[in-house]
């Protein structure tokens, strides 16, 4: 028994604490109401984790790699444009579902949740941005979990640091190279307490306010399959097709891969065999080494979609209605503080626990989503891969270096 327990997995026990913890809570909810400092530990854990983690991979990113991108020159630039580009047409695509199909409205979090989450009722002005983004203190910025703020200052540090030679930038690289790993182990640890802190959560969610909340949940999967697909259809393809990318052959390649991911839940799962897909059907190695690789950090666009959606959700969720204004900012700090974390498990509830403090808004209605996160994960999953696929051949086509040819050899090769 002992080890037939011991070889479940994370997402087993996960889908075993949701159904635990909707019991509990239709069942007993007095007692599943008594259960709510569970959960707020877990969420406690979650938020000790952000600050640590941005600053270090955000280092790591810009001044780990600087050398590289001089050396790629071109194909860097060209890489980095088209993933901003990409990734800020997801967070757009996200918005425009969350906001019509409005999945949080009707889910009546707890009142002292509510109460304690007043919310940004500032009117947002470009001033006022400025002011929010530059901290007096990275780690004031860090305790109140600006993370913003932890941005801005983690870039400028990258900035200082790729100016520096010698030992005292390889001291400074290294201990954030080990700060982050470290992160990584410390959120895999913390994730252990998942089933517990997701158990809890909903058991008191139920309890308070019934199972009506699982409808809302349904309809936000729903809501981000449906915009992942409109973000395929609206954006994938038509880049495919200007880039003049087979198609047939693109998605014969890709479709191993997302299947991977989409199973695993991993990218990094898939990462070895799109890698030798795109190089199969003709994308240079030099273009398939360093664009997939990198958009890993710069190119989540299912992960940058999942968190539009994730976050609005959480406002609406708490009652609390967002400006345009606000809801932008929101997306910008998103969108600076997922490059660099598709290695951790769970990175996007990380980066969204981090976003909702910095905003006042209710964490708690994060761990609800951390209840239905498994199922979509796998989709933002799926979709980072094959966003990451396709701009290596598009990056090869815009460098004039596709093999139209190299296909047909390798099909030719894998007949005989």
């Amino acid at each position: 028994m002992w080890t037939f327990l011991r070889r479940r997995t994370l997402t087993q026990w996960i889908l075993v604490s949701m159904v635990l913890g909707i019991a509990l809570g239709a069942l007993f909810p007095a007692f599943a109401m008594s259960l709510r400092p569970i959960s707020t530990v877990f969420l406690r854990m979650i938020k000790s984790i952000i600050a640590p983690l941005i600053f270090g991979t955000l280092v790591v990113g810009i001044a780990g790699h600087g050398d590289d991108m001089k050396r790629v020159g071109r194909l860097a630039l060209k890489s980095l444009i088209y993933f901003e580009i990409v990734t800020t047409l997801a967070l757009f695509i996200g918005l425009l579902a969350v906001n019509i199909v409005k999945p949080g409205v009707g889910v009546s979090l707890p009142a002292a949740v509510s109460t304690q989450t007043a919310g940004p009722t500032t009117a947002v002005t470009f001033s006022s941005v400025l002011e929010h983004i530059v901290p007096q203190s990275f780690f004031e910025a860090a305790v109140q979990n600006e993370i913003l703020q932890v941005v801005f200052w983690s870039v400028l540090f990258a900035i200082g640091l790729t100016q520096v030679r010698g030992r005292p930038k390889d001291t400074m690289l290294g201990f954030c190279e080990a700060l982050a790993e470290v992160m990584f182990k410390f959120t895999g640890v913390v994730m252990k307490f998942a089933p517990f802190g997701i158990a809890a959560a909903l058991a008191f969610t139920v309890g308070n306010v019934g199972l009506k909340v699982l409808h809302n949940l349904g309809v936000l999967v729903l809501t981000l399959y449906g915009a992942l697909v409109l973000f395929g259809l609206i954006v994938l393809l038509p880049i495919a097709r200007l880039a003049r990318i087979p198609l047939a052959r693109f998605i014969g390649a890709v479709k191993e891969p997302a299947l991977i991911a989409f199973s695993t839940a991993s990218s990094e799962a898939a990462l070895p065999k799109a890698m030798e897909q795109m190089e199969a059907i003709g994308v240079p190695r030099r273009i398939v080494a360093f664009v997939i690789p990198t958009g890993y950090s710069f190119n989540l666009d299912g992960s940058t979609l999942y968190l539009a959606v994730a976050s609005v959700f959480a406002a609406q969720a708490a009652g609390i209605t967002l400006t345009l204004g606000q809801q932008l900012l929101m997306m910008l700090t998103l969108m600076l503080t997922s490059k660099g974390v598709a290695g951790v498990p769970r990175a996007a509830f990380v980066i969204l626990t981090g976003t909702l403090a910095s905003f006042h808004l209710p964490v708690e209605a994060a761990a609800l989503l951390l209840g239905v996160d498994v199922v979509m994960d796998m989709a933002r999953t799926s979709v980072n891969l094959v966003g990451n696929c396709l701009a290596s051949v598009v990056m090869a086509r815009w460098e004039g270096e596709y093999d139209d040819s190299r296909a047909f050899v390798t099909k030719a090769a894998e007949a005989a």
